[in-house]
């Protein structure tokens, strides 16, 4: 796609831009499917990639029952699909009441391990109180949400997979990333600053789509000053993940990610519709309804050769499965900014032999990398016990301090780390918080 056409400003809003939505307490939100909130409104396509086309205050709670004491807006904004197609997706914004107003407030992205087509996993939904939306990854993400804040920093929460739950998609995603720090920092009434240093970051799922953003920056959003980039444990290399999940107890993770590709690529779906069989069409269609732990737990240990008239290892060998595993393999572009990688070495989930890969790619194309190989913990592990180091190294980053002049690869356990202790305490304190429904105020660093 041709960015060089579009203009990048963004400092203003749609003059098209309906008007905002006050609160309104007490009301179970609709999902997104069926809330007109979600609807760009005509003409929208013609609007600048980043403009807010429409904005509410939200209620939030932690697992959609415990209300939280947070102002949250939700903006719903112009953005572009893979294909350089116009879309709108939602992103949820966080700005810390008690921050320092004589510098500006830098401002993270956080992206959810959103791993699901159901719009009942989506942030703009999950995070909302009264949100039926069990067995989503996002409301648990939440407490790492409300330790940024505490830091005295504002949050943008992409819906990253777009309205219409792209999971797996190249580039979609970091567009919809970089597109919702724009129409943050373009919304007046946030108070945020149009050079704030912006933080990047995500895990697993979230973690894709933030190397998305990573990769695509330095093209489509080169006004950005983005001053650091964290990937937790990202899904590298698609094909991989599905050959080695299958069959195992994330299952359901591969099966899900099919149904989402095959809403992108249409010679995928040709390859479902000739080999599933009746089951497995079935299966797929369920599963586009169906919360991220839901699938797990239902696909736990199922092979999908049960669901197919061939081998699979048949079937991803063919030229259109070929052609979506090297289109959704991250590592095309060497990301601009500076970039912490976390990786569980015994990660059961996320192969580390893929993010080894992906890490050379990136430090031989020059990127200015720091890569930590976790010694003890697993996938799930990792990213509650990696969280003090993610915070603390964008700290130094949204401070500009000096990072290594060549790429740098460590392997040691968080565990081991007395720092980690300290961030974790600090982490159980904003848990604690919000498990008792108090205000998540700046904690000491």
């Amino acid at each position: 796609m041709d960015f060089d056409s579009l203009a990048r400003q963004t400092s203003v809003e749609w003059i098209g831009q309906e008007p905002h939505q006050p609160l309104q307490p007490g009301i179970r939100p609709e999902q997104p499917g069926k809330d007109p909130f979600y609807e760009a409104p005509a003409g929208f396509e013609h609007a600048l990639p980043g403009t807010v086309l429409r904005s509410r205050d939200v209620e939030l709670a932690f697992l959609g029952l415990i209300p939280q004491r947070m102002h949250a807006t939700q903006l719903l904004y112009r953005t572009t699909d893979r294909n350089g197609v116009a879309q709108a997706t939602v992103t949820t914004v966080l700005v810390p009441g008690d921050r320092d107003q004589t510098k500006p407030c830098p401002i993270v992205s956080y992206q959810c391990a959103i791993d699901a087509v159901d719009g009942r996993c989506f942030p703009s939904y999950a995070l909302r109180r009264r949100a039926k939306s069990y067995g989503s990854f996002t409301q648990l993400e939440f407490v790492l949400i409300a330790a940024i804040l505490a830091r005295g920093w504002a949050v943008s929460v992409p819906d990253h997979e777009g309205r219409d739950g792209h999971w797996g998609a190249p580039y979609e995603p970091g567009y919809c990333v970089l597109d919702g720090v724009r129409a943050a920092l373009a919304t007046e009434r946030l108070e945020l600053a149009a050079d704030a240093p912006i933080g990047l970051w995500g895990y697993s799922g979230g973690g894709l789509a933030t190397g998305w953003a990573a990769e695509v920056c330095g093209d489509y959003a080169p006004e950005l000053n983005i001053a650091g980039v964290a990937l937790g444990s990202p899904v590298g290399d698609l094909g991989n993940t599905l050959k080695r999940l299958n069959g195992s107890f994330w299952s359901g993770l591969p099966a899900t990610m099919i149904a989402a590709l095959a809403r992108t690529y249409p010679d995928l779906e040709d390859v479902i519709d000739h080999h599933a069989t009746v089951d497995g069409r079935a299966l797929l269609r369920s599963l586009e309804t169906t919360t991220t732990a839901a699938a797990v737990l239902r696909m736990h240990h199922r092979s999908l050769d049960s669901y197919i008239d061939r081998p699979l290892e048949q079937l991803v060998e063919t030229p259109a499965v070929q052609h979506v595993f090297a289109d959704t393999r991250l590592g095309g572009t060497i990301p601009t900014p500076p970039m912490l990688m976390v990786q569980a070495i015994y990660d059961e989930v996320i192969s580390v032999n893929d993010i080894d890969k992906l890490a050379a790619t990136y430090a031989a194309g020059g990127a200015r990398l720091t890569y930590h190989r976790d010694l003890f913990s697993e996938h799930v592990v990792l990213h509650p016990l990696s969280t003090p180091m993610v915070l603390s190294w964008l700290a130094d980053r949204f401070a500009n301090r000096p990072l290594p002049e060549t790429p740098v690869q460590k392997e040691w356990p968080t565990l081991l780390n007395p720092k980690t202790y300290l961030g974790l305490v600090r982490l159980g304190l904003v848990a604690a918080k919000m498990i008792t429904g108090g205000a998540v105020g700046r904690l000491p660093l």
